[in-house]
């Protein structure tokens, strides 16, 4: 850039001009990210939709016997449609996309979004509505942060104004998946906060980016919550302990959790060894499994954002409680660890009912006397796994506030989450997507080694 003694008197005012207005147009186009994410994220959200009813819709028609190599059929050709744009065209849009968008906030990972926005809103379009137990919400933050990443470009902002765009955008990207704007604001301040460089600009661009998506969303489908559960009354004051002692238990549940999610993450590894057929080959076979799967075994696919409702109201049994939820907790790791464009946000959200749930039940019959409705511990248990996992207490408090409108619960919820996080930290564990961050850039200077040596 010119020193300013060099410009002429009339390029001077101009420049001067341009850095003073320059905070009011990044917060414009803070609020321009934030509309374009709320209105992509909204499609994705319906065009998923669409696709998964469609697709059951059409195999509902069929015998029972045709049915099921129809939907092995179709979604494996969903796989493969999914496994390889990523592959061929954007590896770093497979999995979650949050780890990515941490990674490009501290300069460690390109944000080629050209390549990203296109591959995960189709690739994930197909995967997720394949059936596989996949969440919408990672991928929502990852086309968010490219999104304001693609205009900070556009407009050829300053690299410290690009940052604040990619932020909010991601911010944004949260906001609108959960219909949640405190907490995609949260997200990004708590979750990210070792990436997110501090500013006012920057924050009030994040705040503004959350607004305008959320804004957007509800004007596409509607002010109602993203799940619709009844209301439960505070518990009384003598009842707390027990959800400190359910937040515990999370706690260690969290830290095995992510030890699972990395182990399985290598073992997909050691067998397609990033060989683009191998790596869509399985791909194909995962999605073909859960799409007769979400035929004739629902609460064991998809996403789970569906599912919780009928866990808070008590429509199984304590036995089937027990095996849906070891069946889901394999198969997310299966599913999110393939590589697949989808995230593990939702399906760790229904894990965290199911174990909440399961505790309230215990509770409900050890201690009457209490009169807690099990429900109010699937709520306060769907924001404790989050935190275990993520590190982000307030953001799981807050996030479940705001996506089921118990505000009762969120002393009860407050101290679940910090039992779990707690316990997560004591027993020595670390934020998921810090440690998958870690391992994407270990993995690629391994590959960047064996270029330069081979």
């Amino acid at each position: 850039m010119q020193d300013a003694a060099s410009l002429s008197p009339r390029r001077l005012v101009l420049r001067r001009l341009i850095e003073k207005r320059m905070p009011l147009w990044v917060l414009l186009l803070a609020a321009l990210v934030g509309s374009l994410a709320g209105a992509v994220c909204a499609l994705f959200e319906l065009s998923v939709n669409r696709l998964i009813e469609g697709r059951l819709g059409w195999l509902g028609e069929h015998p029972w016997w045709q049915a099921i190599f129809l939907a092995f059929l179709v979604s494996a050709l969903l796989g493969l449609v999914g496994y390889w744009l990523t592959h061929a065209f954007a590896p770093e849009a497979g999995g979650s996309g949050i780890p990515e968008i941490e990674g490009a906030m501290e300069e460690l990972r390109p944000v080629r979004w050209w390549r990203v926005l296109p591959v995960k809103f189709f690739g994930g379009l197909c995967t997720l509505g394949s059936g596989m137990v996949l969440g919408r919400e990672g991928p929502s933050v990852q086309i968010g942060g490219n999104l304001g990443q693609m205009v900070a470009d556009l407009f050829r902002l300053p690299k410290e104004h690009g940052h604040a765009l990619l932020a909010a955008g991601a911010a944004g990207g949260l906001a609108a998946a959960f219909n949640a704007p405190l907490a995609g604001i949260l997200f990004v301040m708590e979750e990210m906060r070792p990436q997110f460089r501090y500013s006012f600009l920057a924050i009030k661009a994040v705040g503004l980016s959350a607004i305008m998506g959320t804004l957007v969303l509800q004007a596409i489908r509607g002010q109602h919550p993203a799940i619709t559960l009844p209301h439960y009354q505070a518990p009384q004051l003598q009842a707390l302990w027990l959800f400190l002692c359910m937040g515990l238990a999370f706690g260690v549940l969290g830290f095995v959790f992510n030890k699972l999610v990395l182990a399985c993450q290598d073992g997909y590894l050691a067998l397609h060894r990033n060989r683009r057929w191998r790596f869509v080959g399985i791909g194909m076979l995962v999605a073909g499994l859960f799409g007769v799967l979400s035929l004739y075994a629902p609460p064991i696919s998809g996403g789970g954002i569906e599912l919780i409702p009928h866990l808070v109201r008590g429509d199984y049994a304590m036995a089937t409680l027990f095996l849906i939820f070891v069946a889901r907790l394999i198969a997310t790791l299966i599913c999110f660890c393939s590589g697949a464009p989808g995230g593990v946000f939702a399906p760790t959200l229904a894990l965290g009912t199911l174990f909440g749930v399961t505790f309230g039940y215990l509770f409900h019959a050890a201690f009457p006397e209490l009169g807690i409705e099990p429900g109010a511990f699937a709520i306060a248990g769907m924001g404790a796994l989050f935190a275990a996992t993520v590190r982000a207490p307030i953001t799981g408090i807050v996030l479940v506030t705001e996506m089921t409108d118990n505000y009762q619960l969120i002393l009860p919820m407050m101290i679940t989450t910090m039992g779990a996080t707690l316990m997560a930290q004591w027993l020595g564990g670390r934020p998921i997507y810090s440690q998958i961050l870690e391992r994407t850039l270990r993995l690629a200077r391994e590959r960047e080694a064996q270029c330069k040596t081979g």
